[in-house]
């Protein structure tokens, strides 16, 4: 694996109606220890715990930014909710990443209504966090922490570095008329049976489909927790090569 040129951090916000902290504390699930600048789960690993009130805009950039829709009461939380927790930890691997899903799901388990991942943009009902820690494949890890961005002319991900991994760009023709399903090129890379870096080659059943160009992180996210200093792989299509030489 490659090392980043800086530590990484996982940011989540947990919303809450949580009157008063005595209140999150006596909801605390068996195992877990919470003091007012820390969050020590059942296997001792500490997560930086903080809190801060509500604000306008929080309810309606979690709304938008959900995977799938949360339930009618985790929306009601959201929408009314009166605090927001703050978790912060390590990250840069599959192992942290489950610790960090952990630390959410003790949350939500106490009152929170879903959980935001400052890392990737992505925001998940309560309910469904949950169902994902429980299950905690590397499927269910990259579908958590990995978003998919489409532009114009590219398809990218946004966050992998959460998982210790650069970050994919693939032109959009290649996946909507190439049909080259960029979801399971993200399994494949989460798996990590294969590590691929630069100058691989990604083949398929036809034969040899694309070549990976390692480039440096997004610079637009440069200074917020969804940089990858790990940097990006282009997947260039080998027709695409074929035809520039």
């Amino acid at each position: 694996m490659i090392e980043p040129p800086q530590p990484i951090s996982v940011a989540l916000r947990i919303p809450g109606l949580w009157s008063h902290p005595r209140e999150l504390l006596e909801r605390m699930p068996e195992g877990c220890q919470l003091t007012p600048e820390t969050l020590t789960l059942p296997g001792g690993e500490k997560i930086v715990f903080g809190a801060v009130p509500a604000d306008e805009q929080f309810a309606g950039i979690f709304r938008t930014s959900c995977r799938r829709m949360p339930t009618e009461e985790e929306q009601k939380i959201v929408d009314g909710y009166q605090v927001n927790v703050l978790l912060s930890g390590p990250g840069g691997s599959l192992e942290s990443a489950r610790t960090m899903l952990e630390a959410g799901a003790a949350i939500v388990k106490a009152g929170g209504g879903g959980v935001f991942n400052d890392n990737s943009g992505l925001a998940f009902g309560g309910e469904l966090w949950l169902q994902i820690t429980e299950d905690g494949s590397t499927d269910a890890v990259s579908f958590a922490f990995v978003n998919i961005i489409r532009g114009q002319t590219d398809v990218w991900t946004m966050g992998f570095h959460v998982l210790g991994m650069r970050d994919i760009v693939m032109k959009r023709a290649d996946v909507e008329m190439g049909g080259y399903d960029i979801v399971e090129v993200i399994r494949y890379l989460a798996r990590g049976d294969k590590p691929i870096d630069d100058g691989h080659i990604i083949a398929d059943l036809d034969g040899p489909r694309f070549q990976c160009i390692a480039e440096d992180g997004e610079v637009r996210t440069v200074g917020s927790p969804m940089y990858n200093p790990f940097g990006r792989l282009r997947l260039v299509s080998m027709r695409d090569i074929a035809d520039n030489n």
